[in-house]
């Protein structure tokens, strides 16, 4: 039987075990329009059955011994690769993955068990001064049960890197994975750990609509909300969580800058700014939104960029080998398209694409896009690169600071020292020196700025032990207390 078989999920929710509900929807290949399967839509009442379930549940993962835990995540890391040609192949055809950003997301899996394995034997805390004859410590706790609500770019990255280290740390998880994506964000996830151990109830996949996500963040169980998605989106999961007095992480949109200073090799930039704008069809929170170029090296980047974009070809990952796999689906689409349309009419030139057949859609050149064009100040979410000029660095660094957003960063320049110094004055919560805008890494703090979210919260010990757990002060005496009455 087939690891992701749809006869265990048909229909169904994961709940520690496969329950069957009362609405299901179909899991759709964006490329062909064809139906993959049914998945099953969680109700709020079944998100109520499983936030209570979740808290029952995690009183005693949390105390199981920290070696045990540890050994779940490692199995689930082997998971990952040991049924990886099975996973590949509903990432490229449910998310509309290319083969490589598929292995990309698969290897990241992987790595981000084996990284929070190792997070149940960090330590717990630290010892602290007192005047009162105790001893008296701060220390880590779990927070108890996790919500994660993750979105459909990067399904499986976007729901593991929450679940694996609030796993790790002694947490209960309720994920509830985007439904157009339910099955590599969510699905999988279920599978993964069920096989590797997990005790039941400890995790819970539900997906769902915003009712389900509004009740994650409002139910008394949930203590700690991770949540992806756009900012919009990002500021009413923040605004309720605050009402209810809960944390929320908030990893949200980009408009992120590539800046190629007067001595970038362009050579080696075209490799570098086609990936940074087209990767995974621009749908990614870290794309290269804006290409801001000296003026000396403009013209030749951007007739260099078009040709790059005009040859790269697109189609059904599936079946054909191609750089750009489809939208996810048309709504997606048509809001790429009229930012594309808008951007002409504002002044902006397309040098490329510009058009699109079905849900493919030609990766998009726009030349003289600077402020006042749509697909320069907003985020596209579609691979779309619209690219201006500047004269001067401190005029590099206004037009880059100047954005709602502060996700990711990308400098291009011969002298690392020189684009270390632009680095320090655009504030972004990433920024990478001779590199494009998208990179993760397991072990690496990830998150950004301003509308872009609330800064690290995933990735690294630090970040994950800060986002999952509770600071305790604790003390101890060798005799009760007295006062003075």
């Amino acid at each position: 039987m087939a690891f992701l078989n749809e006869e265990l999920w048909r229909g169904r929710v994961f709940t520690g075990k496969w329950e069957q509900v009362s609405t299901e929807r179909a899991v759709m290949e964006p490329a062909t329009g064809a139906e993959l399967g049914r998945v099953g839509l969680a109700s709020t009442e079944d998100l109520e059955r499983s936030a209570e379930a979740a808290a029952q549940a995690q009183h005693d993962w949390a105390a199981m011994p920290f070696t045990e835990r540890a050994a779940i995540l490692r199995r689930a890391g082997e998971l990952w690769r040991e049924h990886a040609d099975e996973l590949r192949q509903w990432l490229v055809r449910e998310a509309g993955s290319a083969p490589g950003k598929a292995d990309f997301e698969l290897s990241v899996a992987e790595q981000e068990c084996f990284e929070a394995a190792g997070l149940p034997s960090r330590s717990q805390g630290e010892l602290l001064p007192s005047e009162a004859p105790r001893l008296s410590m701060a220390r880590r706790v779990p927070a108890g049960v996790v919500g994660v609500i993750a979105p459909f770019n990067a399904p499986l990255i976007l729901s593991i890197r929450s679940v694996a280290p609030a796993l790790a740390l002694g947490n209960a998880v309720v994920l509830k994975p985007d439904p157009r994506t339910a099955v590599c964000g969510g699905i999988a996830l279920a599978r993964i750990f069920e096989e590797a151990g997990l005790p039941p109830g400890v995790l819970h996949v539900l997906p769902g609509g915003a009712d389900v996500g509004a009740g994650l963040v409002a139910t008394p169980e949930t203590r700690v909300i991770s949540f992806t998605g756009s900012t919009q989106a990002g500021q009413s999961i923040g605004e309720l969580a605050g009402r209810h007095l809960k944390r929320a992480h908030l990893e949200l949109g980009g408009n992120s800058a590539l800046v190629v200073l007067d001595d970038a090799d362009l050579d080696r930039a075209m490799s570098t700014a086609a990936w940074g704008s087209f990767f995974h069809q621009g749908q990614i929170c870290m794309t290269t939104g804006r290409h801001l170029v000296h003026t000396s090296l403009y013209d030749e980047y951007v007739e260099r960029l078009a040709d790059k974009a005009k040859n790269l070809p697109v189609g059904n990952p599936a079946t054909e080998e191609v750089a750009l796999g489809p939208i996810i689906d048309a709504g997606q689409r048509d809001k790429i398209h009229g930012l594309v349309e808008a951007s002409k009419r504002a002044g902006a030139r397309v040098a490329a694409g510009g058009d699109y057949e079905d849900l493919f859609y030609r990766p998009t050149v726009l030349a003289d896009a600077g402020p006042g064009v749509p697909a320069y100040d907003e985020e596209v979410f579609g691979p779309v690169a619209p690219v201006a000029r500047f004269s001067t660095v401190d005029e590099a660094v206004e037009l880059a600071s100047a954005s709602e957003y502060g996700l990711s960063l990308g400098i291009l320049t011969a002298d690392t020292g020189r684009g270390m110094a632009v680095a320090e004055r655009i504030p972004t919560g990433i920024a990478h020196i001779n590199d494009q805008t998208v990179n993760d890494e397991a072990q690496a703090p990830f998150g950004g700025v301003r509308a872009s979210g609330t800064g690290a919260r995933f990735g690294g010990d630090h970040a994950n032990i800060e986002a999952f757990t509770e600071t305790r002060w604790i003390t101890v005496r060798g005799d009760i207390a007295t006062y003075p009455f």
